[in-house]
Order: structure tokens, then sequence, then C-alpha cells
């Protein structure tokens, strides 16, 4: 079974953490959201999530993709703690899909991983940071080989659909749409 990672960041976006979440679990994937400690996460909008695990009880593990909601502060918690910046290097080096929404491809950056890609991001999000050899666009989704990125709430169901393509195949990205009523 396919299984992604989904850290979850107090102050992140809510609407694109379950965004996330609620379609790779209709796709048949198995979803491992965790939180940077052993509390409920508290989103930008003041929803709670209460992640599946903490972070530390799967560093030594690889998903076949991980997915970064944006949102802010959560987004900045995101590339400020090293854990997560190993997990995201470590998925690189092991040529893993990496995703990630809104700002939180400062994430990214901060990883290392988007040197040479083409992204795209939250208007603004990226503006402090070193985007020397990083193609930023403007467009809705950016694939680049393995890393995907998107730019914001508006932006999560056709982000993550993509991502279950990527992932499971047009088929499955169909079934899972169609179910949907998009219009």
């Amino acid at each position: 079974m396919t299984e992604v990672l989904v850290p979850l960041a107090p102050g992140c976006e809510e609407l694109e953490a379950v965004t996330i979440m609620d379609l790779m679990v209709r796709a048949g994937i198995q979803v491992t959201s965790v939180g940077l400690d052993d509390q409920v996460v508290t989103c930008s909008r003041g929803t709670r999530i209460k992640p599946s695990t903490s972070i530390d009880q799967v560093m030594d593990k690889s998903f076949d993709m991980v997915v970064l909601p944006g949102g802010l502060p959560g987004a900045n918690h995101l590339r400020d703690d090293p854990r997560v910046q190993a997990i995201l290097q470590k998925h690189a080096a092991e040529n893993k899909y990496i995703g990630a929404l809104c700002a939180a491809p400062i994430a990214l950056a901060q990883a290392g991983v988007l040197k040479g890609k083409t992204v795209t991001a939250f208007p603004g999000s990226m503006d402090e940071t070193d985007v020397s050899g990083i193609n930023l666009k403007d467009t809705v989704i950016e694939v680049d080989g393995k890393v995907i990125t998107s730019r914001g709430p508006g932006t999560a169901m056709d982000f993550v659909l993509t991502l279950i393509e990527l992932l499971e195949g047009k088929a499955k990205r169909n079934q899972v749409e169609q179910a949907l009523v998009r219009p």
C-alpha cells in the first residue's frame, strides 16, 4: 500500500491539511499525519487536528511521498524544524516524491531540494527565501521530477488530485475526482 507522510505544524492551513489527508484516504493511500510534538495541532484559523503520531516516531521510516500543507506560521515551523528538514533531505536523496502547497515550499528551499527545480508557491511567500537556482513560477501547479508544488488553499484539490495521479495512476485520480462531483 502506498504510504504518505503529512507533517502538521501549529498554524498550518487547515483547508490544505484536511484536503491532502481526505483525498489521499479516498484514493486508498495510507496517510500518516505527524505533529512536531505529541499535542493537538491548532491550525491557522483555529481548527484543531489530532495527528496520527509525533514526528519523532517516524524519523527512521521512508514513505512514498511527503506532503507539506502551507499556511503561516505553519510553513515557518516546518522550515525551521531540523527533523522535518532531515526527512525532506532523506526522501529527496531516495528520489521519493515531495509535495508542498502554499507557503510550504519555503521548507523545501531550506532543505535544499529545490535547486534546479521549477516550482510555484503562494504569492510573496518566497520573498525572504534564497531562490537562487530555483525557477519560481506563478502557475497553479508545478511538477518537476519528484517535486510537486502548488499555490494555495484554492488550488489544494487540484494539487492533491495530481499527487494521487502520480502515486496511483490516472484511473484512480478520475475515480476520486468523479466521486467529488466537481464541475
